[in-house]
């Protein structure tokens, strides 16, 4: 008996990692027979579980809309209180845990029963959270990236008045903004896409296979696309400390670091203001050097004079 609570158990989490999944590769992943599996699928829908099963020589399941809640789980209350848990998680409100509570919710909301959503969506219209300036993003927005992320699904939208077709991938969040990482179909190549400049909802398109991640890798890609957006000013930076030191007081989306020798490292980065570079650079509480561009060093020359002055004793 435990074996088998084990195994429907294991059997439902690849139900929710993936849209669908052949019959033959469920058996293989679960180390059993294909009839094995089928009656399996039999116990999870006896449970409230929506598996919806295709029929012929491919025939596979899918994890499918719930017409009830599955009772093994949460009960209506419960369902409702952690779905605007994990929609207010998911705007930033708790930080570090946008990405996961996306996920959970993605999971969650593929099941719950249309009574619970109509109550969600109500409590979520009459919250009102007093966040930051900054632009915003739709959390159903959020969601449906997700899905289309976990399923493999392409997707046409509106970004910046253009049509557009890409694969996603991943979803970002840098603490201030949305961003997709997605292959961009019309482009032939990798993009990142800011979430609050999509101008129309996105469509589903055709399933596709995973292409392999690019060569530099997932977080570096993302982070020198973030950084060498078309900012007004761009600017180089010597720090004298190495590169892991200097690391651990900047975020991957500020800039990019290059290793330089064992006691210093560049400092790459861009921003619609000197102050602000000048500020953030200053704050570290690292000796450095200014490289480029030359009118930065006047900003920081001034910055210390207002300081200067703003510590004298009258």
């Amino acid at each position: 008996m435990l074996e088998t609570s084990a195994r429907l158990l294991r059997l439902l989490s690849l139900l929710q990692s993936r849209r669908d999944w052949p019959g033959a590769e469920l058996a293989e992943r679960l180390g059993v027979t294909t009839r094995t599996v089928r009656r399996d699928v039999d116990r999870l829908r006896d449970l409230g579980y929506p598996v919806e099963s295709a029929t012929g020589t491919t025939g596979g399941y899918r994890l499918g809309v719930g017409a009830a809640l599955p009772p093994l789980l949460l009960d209506d209350d419960e369902a409702v209180a952690v779905a605007i848990g994990l929609r207010a998680a998911a705007t930033g409100t708790v930080t570090g845990i946008e990405e996961t509570s996306l996920r959970a919710l993605a999971k969650l909301e593929q099941v719950l029963p249309s009574r619970l959503r109509h109550r969600v969506g109500a409590m979520q219209s009459a919250i009102l959270p007093l966040t930051g300036p900054g632009p915003t993003v739709d959390p159903d927005l959020l969601t449906a990236l997700a899905a289309a992320c976990r399923a493999h699904e392409g997707i046409r939208f509106g970004y910046q008045q253009r049509p557009r077709r890409a694969e996603p991938y991943r979803l970002i969040h840098t603490g201030r903004r949305w961003y997709l990482l997605a292959f961009d179909l019309d482009r032939d190549d990798w993009r990142t896409f800011r979430l609050d400049r999509m101008d129309l909802a996105p469509q589903p398109g055709p399933r596709f296979t995973p292409r392999p991640e690019p060569a530099e890798g997932v977080h570096t890609y993302v982070s020198n696309a973030l950084t060498a957006s078309p900012y007004r000013y761009r600017a180089t930076i010597l720090f004298h400390a190495p590169l892991d030191i200097v690391s651990e007081h900047t975020s991957p989306t500020a800039g990019r670091l290059e290793h330089r020798d064992a006691g210093s490292c560049l400092f790459h980065a861009g921003g619609e203001s000197l102050d602000k570079i000048a500020l953030y650079v200053a704050l570290k509480g690292i000796d450095f050097e200014v490289l480029d561009p030359p009118e930065l060093k006047h900003h920081i020359r001034a910055l210390a004079h207002r300081l200067t002055h703003a510590s004298r004793d009258d």
